[in-house]
């Protein structure tokens, strides 16, 4: 077996004489313009401007703003108090893993970003062409960072789940 013989063109085929002038035909007279189109240049974008874009589309997804646009949950709830019949605001929605209110998803997307730049900061203290009190800073400000966004994550956890994590 030899490899796959060509195939002929389907509308060569054809047997329809109006077909093939309505192919020739426009083309024997007709000419395409000779333009100077110059193809447009892309530069690639900065690093920074990489990072930010994952950082915020990162922000996005862990905020849960898929959810708030198809469920639609308002803002912040609200609870009554037993005993002197007030109404407060609540940012959490308790003892639903499930569900959250918009601010509550914000101020948690915050706090996994806040820990990531955390990361990022700690990273960037490990570099040897910096001075040493700027790689103290960036250690600082990293380590700062992370244990933030922990203990208010974890926080932010119990008060969602009563009786968790004791």
């Amino acid at each position: 077996m030899s490899a796959t013989a060509p195939q002929p063109d389907p509308s060569s085929g054809s047997i329809d004489p109006i077909f093939h002038l309505i192919r020739i035909v426009p083309f024997s007279f007709l000419r395409p313009p000779r333009l100077r189109l110059k193809l447009p240049t892309f530069t690639l974008p900065s690093a920074m401007t990489v990072y930010s874009l994952i950082l915020l589309t990162y922000f996005m997804v862990v905020s849960g703003i898929v959810y708030d646009v198809i469920v639609e949950p308002p803002g912040i709830g609200s609870t009554q108090d037993l005993y002197t019949g007030a109404v407060r605001p609540v940012v959490f929605l308790p003892g639903r893993v499930n569900g959250q209110y918009i601010i509550e998803g914000l101020s948690s997307g915050f706090m996994f970003v806040l820990g990531g730049i955390g990361i990022v900061l700690l990273d960037l203290a490990l570099d040897k062409n910096r001075a040493k009190s700027v790689k103290v800073s960036y250690a600082s400000a990293g380590i700062a960072s992370v244990v933030i966004s922990y203990v208010m994550s974890m926080l932010f956890l119990r008060i969602k789940i009563p009786g968790y994590l004791r």
